[in-house]
């Protein structure tokens, strides 16, 4: 039997706050990863029959967390409900549902760790709003840590600085911890170790996927472009997501990769072990699994012997690299492990590492090494979405914001039309696309839609008023997301792309330099 059909919620004339509407995404909950899924990747396979056993290994768990990172604990004891963040979920604005306010969803946690972790929660639980952890309280969080997209935008109008991404990520490491972790995010784990990659797309049905790229760009540029695999010896280590290799728009982007790479002379390769940018570990909360993910890029470019490592279009996997690599893996600087150190050695300390690929590109657009026919995107009126975790926990170029200036600078670089969305929508106080932090999947899809809300909001009022058709993001993610949800609100699926589709578009390869 057809389950109800989706609608996306109607825009507003203005951005007030929804009317509440209790438990209204209570029936909205990820598939849980079978015990195979679990156990693969290190995992307990599922909830133990006996309750008080699950709930003891939960606590314990907690407390770990609590004595592991300060800042939990500090986030905590500290919030004071003042209410600042929430109208500042897109899930909540979403949905109404009142659990998906940051406060709340964050409560759900905090409740519990007031009645073990604090003298007053142990001796006057009712008084100070404790709660026992029940089945039920589990299943809520189980419901609604996967209900945040680990966004943080509620944290930058937090006025203690609260990060809410913190306390999903602690929420769901529980989880999985008792053997309820979700299927979606565990199932991609254990095919990046396995295989390499998200998809699970193995090394010769990648080596055929390029050699399938290359056959295309030569027919459309008359240009010998190489997406070239496992070359030793190369100078860069291009880590994109495993998306670029096969979907629209993603694929685009990589195209775009490659002629960058061709046109300013740079020896570039892929590598079959480490063909994967992205890395869930982030997502789940767990710092074991996002550093066995990472060690095989640092694995990869030893065995490569190349110079620089170069992160592709993909929002949380360049916070991953940003944010972790160097500490987890010794890529740049770090961990002081002898594999770490060779690296360290191996690496010229002349270019960042690892560096953004929107970095690479637009330092060759400075040196004047590349050109560009802008005219080529004049079908293009486009506008740029900020993706969360390049906007809000990372960093390009030599200074604060240049993760803002510098996709901008490159789109104003190879195009003529460009229009900014609303101020309060962009740059670091950016709306999530509503699918990111581990929500991509099918059964959350009236969650993703309803997430989206205030970006299809800001969007269309660039499109009405401006005649926008193009929004530009260097997030695999955002493209994955918007492609899907963008009908939903009326626009063309099409309508998304990269910042390096429109390079692509744009740049002059071979004779035309």
């Amino acid at each position: 039997m057809a389950g109800p059909e989706i609608k996306a919620p109607a825009f507003r004339e203005f951005p007030t706050i929804p009317a509440l509407q209790p438990g209204s995404m209570a029936g909205s909950q990820a598939y849980v990863a079978s015990e195979k899924i679990q156990e693969a990747i290190g995992f307990q396979g599922k909830l133990d029959d006996d309750w008080q056993v699950t709930h003891d290994k939960a606590i314990a768990k907690m407390g770990d967390l609590l004595g592991k990172y300060r800042g939990l604990k500090v986030f905590m004891d500290s919030c004071v409900h003042c209410g600042a963040c929430t109208d500042k979920c897109h899930y909540f604005i979403g949905t109404a549902d009142p659990k998906n306010m940051p406060v709340a969803r964050q409560e759900l946690m905090r409740s519990v760790y007031r009645r073990y972790f604090t003298l007053p929660g142990k001796l006057f639980p009712s008084l100070v709003g404790a709660k026992d952890l029940t089945r039920e309280v589990l299943d809520d969080w189980y419901t609604y840590y996967w209900q945040c997209s680990e966004c943080r935008r509620c944290s930058v109008f937090c006025p203690y600085g609260i990060d809410t991404a913190e306390v999903t990520m602690a929420g769901r490491a529980i989880l999985d911890t008792v053997g309820y972790g979700q299927k979606y995010s565990n199932e991609i784990i254990g095919k990046v170790h396995k295989i390499g990659n998200n998809l699970g797309l193995p090394g010769p049905a990648l080596e055929n996927t390029l050699e399938g790229l290359e056959e295309d760009v030569k027919d459309a540029t008359g240009v010998d472009v190489k997406y070239p695999l496992d070359v030793h010896g190369a100078e860069v280590l291009l880590v994109t997501p495993s998306a670029d290799f096969f979907a629209e728009p993603h694929i685009e982007s990589l195209i775009g990769y490659g002629k960058v790479f061709h046109a300013a002379g740079i020896s570039w390769t892929l590598s079959s072990k480490a063909s994967e940018a992205g890395n869930f570990g982030m997502f789940i909360g767990n710092y074991d699994q996002l550093r066995k993910i990472a060690l095989r890029i640092r694995e990869a470019a030893l065995e490569l012997g190349v110079k620089r490592i170069v992160v592709g279009e993909c929002g949380h996997a360049w916070r991953a690299a940003y944010a972790f690599w160097n500490t987890l893996t010794g890529i740049g600087a770090g961990a002081n492990d002898p594999f770490a150190i060779e690296l360290q050695k191996q690496l010229d300390p002349n270019y960042k590492q690892p560096s953004h690929i929107c970095e690479v590109t637009w330092d060759l657009i400075q040196q004047g090494r590349l050109k560009f026919d802008k005219s080529a995107n004049d079908d293009r009126i486009i506008t740029f979405h900020d993706s969360c975790n390049v906007a809000r926990a990372s960093r390009m170029g030599d200074y604060a914001g240049g993760q803002f200036d510098i996709p901008r600078n490159i789109i104003k670089a190879v195009a003529n039309n460009y229009v900014e969305m609303e101020s309060s929508t962009i740059r670091e106080t950016t709306f999530c696309c509503g699918g990111g932090g581990g929500v991509l999947t099918d059964e959350l899809i009236d969650l993703r839609i309803k997430g989206a809300l205030p970006r299809m909001e800001a969007l269309k009022h660039v499109a009405d008023h401006d005649g926008v058709n193009f929004m530009a993001t260097i997030c695999a993610i955002c493209k994955a997301q918007f492609t899907k949800v963008l009908p939903y609100y009326g626009f063309n699926m099409r309508l998304v792309g990269g910042v390096h589709q429109l390079v692509s578009t744009a740049i002059k390869l071979g004779d035309e330099q």
